[in-house]
């Protein structure tokens, strides 16, 4: 039987590490419940860094999570560079971010898998054309 991989999007990491974060506890949960390692990529490693830099927290404890293997960047943009491009043009009416985009193709590359984030737009964003993408989000609420 094959694992199903875990895509991290950038909203839980952060929500992670920002205590006052309405989904802090939702995504403790989340990494407590899964063993990882995470798959990202690195466009949602700068998106991350850079929310929690903003918001007055110290980016350095993600890249400590990379580190320690608890996340691991399993995409190299350079490696998929037309894909995803490709995937821009397809969801140019979203519109896709460059970290949308990419899970969007790790989520092609990693199958089965699930995509950890906070963004509704994955229920918009197919795989190989067609196919839903899971996820694991918060209850609305």
């Amino acid at each position: 039987m094959t694992a199903t991989a875990l895509l991290l999007d950038t909203g839980p990491w952060v929500a992670l590490h920002c205590r006052g974060d309405s989904h802090h506890d939702w995504a403790r949960a989340q990494f407590a419940a899964h063993p990882g390692p995470f798959l990202t990529c690195e466009a949602v490693v700068t998106e991350t860094c850079f929310l929690l830099a903003r918001a007055g927290f110290d980016p350095a404890k993600a890249l400590a999570l990379v580190e320690r293997g608890v996340v691991r960047v399993a995409m190299a943009l350079g490696d998929e560079l037309s894909a995803v491009r490709a995937l821009f043009e397809r969801y140019d009416n979203v519109p896709a971010s460059l970290a949308d985009a990419c899970l969007i193709r790790m989520s092609e590359l990693y199958d089965p898998c699930r995509v950890l984030t906070l963004d509704g737009d994955f229920h918009i964003y197919r795989r190989h054309g067609r196919r839903v993408i899971p996820v694991i989000r918060p209850e609305p609420g």
